[in-house]
C-alpha cells in the first residue's frame, strides 16, 4: 500500500467500516510510515475535537414565546419550524468555527513539519556529499532515470537560459514517502527542488527561513514542490517564479 491509498483509507478507518483484511493492509502500513501516523493523528484529533464541541441553546426569549404558544393552544408549526432552524444556525455558526479554526492550525503544522524535513534532508544530502543518483545536465537523462522509481512522474525543467541549470537528480524520502528531489545550480549554491503528488496537509503556497535556507512551496498540476537553498531570497524568487504555471 503507497502513501495515497493510505489517507484515502483513513477516514473509513476511524469510523471502524474498513472489511478486515483493508484494515490489516493499512495498519501494516502505518508500522513503517511516519508520515501516515501523524495523519491518522491530526485525524483523530480533529475528531475529538468535533465531539468537544459545546452545545447552544435557543435564547431564552424564544424559548418563551414556545411555551406561551404551546400553553394557549395556539400551536403554530412554523414558529417551531423557525425556532428550529434559528437554534441549528447558532449551533452551526459555532461549530463551523470551531473546525475552521482547528482545520488552521492543522495545515499550520503540516507545512511547518514538512518545512523542517525537507531542510533537514538538503542538509544531510550537502553533509554526506549525496546530492545526486543520477548526475547530468540533460533533462532528457534525469526525467527518464525516474520511470519505475516512483508512482508519478515528475516534471523535468530545463533552466539553464535563466541561469539555473539542471544539475542531477535523486530518490528521496520526505514525510514517510518517496520523493523525486532534483537539483539545480546558481553559481556555488545548489538549490534542491522536492517533488510528490499534493496529498499532503500542508499550505497550497508557502515561504519561509529555516536555519538560514529559504524555502518556498506551491503545487502544480496535482504535484506539491517544495525548494530549499542558501540562495538569497530575490534569487531564489525567480527560480520559483519560472517554475510554477
Amino acid at each position: 500500500m503507497i502513501c495515497p491509498d493510505a489517507e484515502r483509507r483513513l477516514d473509513a478507518y476511524l469510523d471502524r467500516e474498513l472489511v478486515p483484511d483493508d484494515a490489516a493492509d493499512l495498519e501494516e502500513h502505518l508500522a513503517s510510515c511516519a508520515g501516515c501516523r501523524r495523519f491518522l493523528a491530526e485525524r483523530e484529533a480533529l475528531a475529538r475535537l468535533v465531539r468537544r464541541l459545546p452545545y447552544y441553546p435557543a435564547p431564552d426569549r424564544l424559548r418563551s414565546n414556545i411555551a406561551r404558544a404551546c400553553a394557549r393552544r395556539r400551536f403554530n408549526p412554523s414558529l417551531l419550524a423557525w425556532a428550529a432552524v434559528l437554534a441549528l444556525s447558532v449551533s452551526l455558526s459555532g461549530s463551523l468555527a470551531t473546525i475552521r479554526f482547528a482545520r488552521a492550525r492543522q495545515v499550520a503544522a503540516a507545512t511547518s513539519s514538512v518545512a523542517d524535513e525537507v531542510v533537514g534532508d538538503h542538509l544531510r544530502a550537502l553533509r554526506d556529499a549525496h546530492l545526486f543518483d543520477v548526475r547530468s545536465s540533460d533533462q532528457h537523462t534525469v526525467k527518464p532515470w525516474f520511470l519505475g522509481k516512483l508512482d508519478f512522474s515528475p516534471p523535468v525543467d530545463d533552466l539553464s537560459s535563466l541561469g539555473f541549470p539542471l544539475v542531477g537528480g535523486r530518490l528521496d524520502h520526505v514525510a514517510g514517502r518517496p520523493v523525486a528531489a532534483l537539483v539545480y545550480q546558481r553559481r556555488l549554491h545548489p538549490i534542491t527542488v522536492y517533488i510528490w503528488p499534493a496529498v499532503d496537509r500542508a499550505a497550497a503556497s508557502d515561504a519561509r527561513t529555516i536555519r538560514g535556507f529559504q524555502v518556498r512551496h506551491w503545487n502544480r498540476n496535482d504535484l506539491s514542490f517544495w525548494a530549499v537553498s542558501d540562495l538569497n531570497a530575490d534569487e531564489l524568487g525567480e527560480f520559483v517564479r519560472a517554475l510554477q504555471p
